[in-house]
């Protein structure tokens, strides 16, 4: 069996076996990633109800509407295929990069100690949020979106980053 150690901030590490330990990261990051998903698309839900929208009706921040499926449809060089479609494939690419993005987490987490892990992960995905949409030209830039819009979006990213730390913060407790 192997000897488990401390990293440098307190987090295991598993020295005699470097490959069972990137298992590990990527089985805590994914899983942590997809709890972090579940929270993102639960706050869009209790926003939704909130505020009495329909599936069909507009989206409250554009990592909710069709914005997402647009955006890969078109990397893909794929035709247009209508509001139903884009919101399949941006409902794929969330739960993907959703449950990938806690992977970053993780490895934030072996080079930083907590809360700084979170904060740096935290503001990078902000960070992406607010520039990539207005870069690939789907989107006006942040500071022409609506405040309610804005703070959805917010908010909903903040769900997101804190469901993934306390996920993967238990996850340690569990693995090691």
């Amino acid at each position: 069996m192997a000897r488990c150690g401390r990293g440098r901030y307190g987090e295991p590490v598993m020295t005699p076996y470097p490959a069972r330990e990137a298992t590990r990261v990527l089985f805590r990051g994914v899983i942590a990633g997809g709890v972090a998903t579940a929270a993102m698309t639960a706050a869009y839900a209790v926003e939704r109800r909130t505020r009495r929208l329909g599936r069909g009706m507009e989206a409250m921040d554009y990592d909710d509407g069709v914005v997402p499926g647009q955006i890969v449809l078109h990397l893909l060089h794929l035709p247009d295929l209508g509001a139903s479609e884009e919101t399949t494939a941006g409902l794929m690419l969330r739960w993907g990069y959703g449950s990938a993005f806690g992977v970053a987490h993780v490895l934030l987490r072996k080079r930083l100690p907590e809360p700084w892990a979170t904060a740096v992960f935290g503001s990078s995905l902000m960070g992406m949020t607010l520039t990539m949409f207005p870069l690939l030209g789907h989107t006006p830039p942040p500071w022409k979106w609506t405040r309610p819009l804005l703070a959805t979006c917010v908010g909903t990213h903040l769900a997101y980053v804190t469901a993934g730390a306390i996920a993967d913060d238990q996850l340690v407790r569990v693995l090691y």
